[in-house]
C-alpha cells in the first residue's frame, strides 16, 4: 500500500502519478508482517490481486514479474483481461488460501499478464466513471419491468467489455429480460451476481454506531448467523433499532462476547423458578451475570421493590423450596450486597491539570510593624 505520507497522484507505483490514492484504499486490507523476511524457495508464484471493494482473487505470475503491494497489474479474465492491485505477495498468500480452503497446489489460477500501462490505466478510470451512471440507470430499467429486486452496486472490467451487477433480492428473480435490455443499453456483457443485505453493506461501507467503520467492509469475510438469543444471552434489551445495523439486520457483534457470557453462566440457576419465602413469591427480573447477582421482586409482572440476591443464594432457596422449607428472608443480612456508588479517586496525587502553571497572583507586601519606644522606668535614688 502506499504511505499517506506521499503527496497525492505523485508515487511511483500509480502510474507516473495518473492514479488517485483512493483507489488504492481497498478494504479488507491484509498486512504483511513477512515483508522484511526473505521469500522461500518453496513458496509458489501465486499473489493476491484486490478489485473493487471487497473483491479479491489469487493470481499465477508464470512470468516472473517483479511485483510489489501497490502494483497496478492486468490479469487474466474472461473475456479480454480486468485491471487490479497487487494486495499480497510471498508467503503470506498461501495462509490466504488456506483460509479460503484452497490448495495452492492444486489450485488453477488465472494468469498476471503484465504491469498496468498508462493506456490501461487510463481506459480504467473511464470505466470506473461510468459505473455510477450505469447503476442508476440499471435501476430504472429494473423498476420499468417490475422486477422485485435492488440493484445495489456495478463494477466494470478494466477493459470496459464486462460489468458485474450486484442485486439483493427475497425471492428468485427471472432478469433474463433485463440481461438483454442491459447488453443493447450499454454494449458489455453483463453478469448478475446476487449478494445479501450484509455484503452490500460490506460494499457501501459507513461508520456503525461504535464511531468505528462497518466490520463487514473492513475484516469480516465469513458472515456468521445472528439470532436474537445472542441478546438473551447477554441481558440486552431486544430492541429492534437498537439491535439492528445499517444493512437491516442483526449486529454481527453481538456474537463477539456470547461465548463469554454462556461460560459465565453456566452455574446459573433457572430464572423461570419463582423463590418462595414466608413474605410471598419471588418472581426474577433482571441478572448481572459478571457481578453473580439476580434480581427479584415480589409482583410477577413490574419490576417493583427489586431485591438483589447472590447466585449462592438463589441456589439455596431453590433446593430448600424442593424441599418444601419456605425461607424466612431472602437475603442474610451478613450476606447483603452494598453497592458503592463510583466517584472520581485521586489515586496519584494530581489535584488539577494546571497545578505546574505559575500562580499569577500578586503577593501583597506585609505591612510594617510600627516600633514603639517602651517607657523608661524611673527609679528613686535610694537614701
Amino acid at each position: 500500500m502506499i504511505e499517506e505520507k506521499e503527496p497525492k497522484g505523485k508515487c511511483g507505483g500509480c502510474a507516473k502519478g495518473k492514479t488517485d490514492h483512493r483507489l488504492l484504499a481497498g478494504k479488507l486490507d491484509v498486512y504483511d508482517w513477512l515483508g522484511d523476511v526473505p521469500e522461500s524457495a518453496l513458496c509458489p508464484d501465486i499473489i493476491e490481486v484486490k478489485f473493487k471493494n471487497t473483491r479479491k482473487g489469487f493470481y499465477s505470475n508464470n512470468n516472473k514479474i517483479r511485483l510489489k503491494r501497490g502494483d497496478i497489474i492486468a490479469v487474466e479474465a474472461s473475456p479480454g483481461h480486468d485491471i487490479g492491485i497487487v494486495s499480497l505477495t510471498g508467503d503470506l498468500v498461501v495462509e490466504q488460501m488456506k483460509r479460503q480452503k484452497l490448495d495452492a497446489k492444486t489450485y488453477e489460477a488465472k494468469k498476471v499478464y503484465r504491469i498496468a500501462k498508462p493506456v490501461d490505466i487510463e481506459k480504467w478510470h473511464e470505466a470506473i466513471a461510468l459505473e455510477h451512471k450505469t447503476m442508476i440507470k440499471a435501476r430504472q430499467i429494473s423498476a420499468e419491468l417490475k422486477l422485485n429486486m435492488k440493484i445495489g452496486d456495478v463494477e466494470y472490467q478494466g477493459d470496459k467489455t464486462k460489468a458485474i451487477f450486484y442485486y439483493i433480492a427475497d425471492e428468485r428473480v427471472d432478469f433474463r429480460q433485463l440481461i438483454k435490455v442491459l447488453a443493447e443499453e450499454f454494449r458489455i456483457r453483463i453478469e448478475m451476481r446476487q449478494i445479501g443485505a450484509r455484503q452490500e453493506a460490506g460494499r457501501i461501507g459507513g461508520i456503525g454506531p461504535c464511531g468505528r467503520e462497518l466490520c463487514c467492509s473492513t475484516w469480516i469475510t465469513n458472515f456468521v448467523s445472528v439470532t436474537t438469543n445472542a441478546a438473551r444471552y447477554q441481558e440486552i434489551s431486544l430492541n429492534p433499532q437498537k439491535l439492528a445495523g445499517q444493512c437491516g439486520k442483526l449486529k454481527c457483534c453481538l456474537n463477539y462476547e456470547m461465548d463469554v457470557y454462556i461460560d459465565a453462566r453456566k452455574d446459573f440457576p433457572p430464572t423461570n423458578i419463582p423463590l418462595e419465602c414466608k413474605d410471598g413469591t419471588a418472581y426474577h427480573q433482571k441478572t448481572d451475570i459478571f457481578k453473580r447477582i439476580m434480581w427479584y421482586s415480589f409482583d410477577k409482572n413490574y419490576a417493583v421493590n427489586m431485591v438483589q440476591i447472590p447466585v449462592e443464594r438463589v441456589k439455596e432457596i431453590i433446593r430448600l423450596n424442593k424441599k418444601g422449607t419456605k425461607v424466612n428472608e431472602l437475603v442474610i443480612k451478613k450476606e447483603e450486597i452494598t453497592r458503592k456508588a463510583l466517584d472520581y479517586e485521586n489515586v496519584v496525587g494530581q489535584d488539577s491539570l494546571n497545578r505546574f502553571d505559575k500562580s499569577e497572583t500578586v503577593k501583597k507586601p506585609r505591612p510594617k510593624r510600627k516600633f514603639r519606644r517602651k517607657p523608661r522606668k524611673i527609679t528613686k535614688p535610694k537614701e
